[in-house]
């Protein structure tokens, strides 16, 4: 082979990358259809942000978990952020990680494509940090405003699935996240509500999945009241829980607060 044929060979490489990027990228295209395409279209929007604990030792620990397989098979989420507030992204904001699985949220039912999965740098009941928080509260910022989630749509991963799930846990600090806007959380003074109400409207209004309702309760605990019943098969709601889910309720419809 001669100096020219050579020196052609990487420009030869680089315009079939070129080429096989650019139809990695066009449109789907149905071969039954014929394409006559409309300017009138955008890109699908997450509508919901899943915040997740890894339950790992360490940031690396869990890039590894999240680029690789676990026990149970392939697992990602679009970010990680560490304890010492490094935030990473593992998938595309456009694109769906295999982070929520099985579960409900409202009328979602598919929600690794309606979500984006947050991972936190956190062991199992261990305090998590100010700089983490403070990334946290950052990124949420940027996904909010960026692609347009309501603010309001920020849940845990138990929240979504409480029969399987514990993360974030008890001790992640919701309240610190409704005052900087983002979850739902009841404002106001709490009262009583009044006769007649159902507390069990109220938790499918918020969103939860109600098909295990000891399950539910124990995820509404974790979230609203910094409360981990463990496994109780018993666990019920007091008064404390009836009045934060009717503010909760009343949020969430759109009704004033008295």
């Amino acid at each position: 082979m001669d100096t020219r044929s050579r020196s052609c060979l990487p420009l030869a490489f680089a315009a079939l990358v070129l080429l096989l990027s650019a139809c990695a990228h066009a449109p789907q295209r149905n071969p039954l259809a014929e394409w006559v395409p409309s300017p009138n279209f955008d890109a699908r929007r997450p509508q919901l942000i899943v915040l997740h604990a890894t339950e790992q030792q360490s940031a690396a620990e869990s890039l590894h978990t999240l680029r690789t397989r676990n026990s149970k098979g392939p697992v990602s989420a679009h970010y990680l952020v560490g304890d010492d507030g490094r935030i990473y992204q593992l998938v595309a904001d456009g694109d769906r990680a295999w982070q929520a699985g099985a579960g409900r949220w409202g009328t979602m039912t598919e929600l690794n494509s309606a979500s984006i999965g947050i991972e936190i740098d956190n062991a199992r009941g261990e305090p998590y940090t100010e700089p983490q928080l403070a990334a946290l509260l950052r990124l949420l910022d940027d996904l909010t405003t960026r692609l347009a989630i309501p603010k309001s749509q920020v849940i845990g991963h138990s929240d979504l699935a409480p029969r399987r799930k514990v993360d974030p846990g008890a001790q992640f600090p919701w309240q610190r996240l409704a005052e900087a806007g983002y979850g739902l959380w009841p404002r106001g003074p709490l009262v009583d509500p009044p006769a007649g109400f159902d507390p069990w409207l109220a938790m499918a209004a918020i969103g939860y999945p109600l098909d295990d309702r000891a399950a539910a309760v124990r995820a509404f605990h974790r979230h609203y009241r910094a409360r981990d019943d463990g496994d109780d098969p018993q666990a019920a709601f007091d008064a404390e829980d009836l009045r934060i889910l009717h503010a909760l309720a009343r949020q969430r419809v759109g009704e004033p607060m008295p």
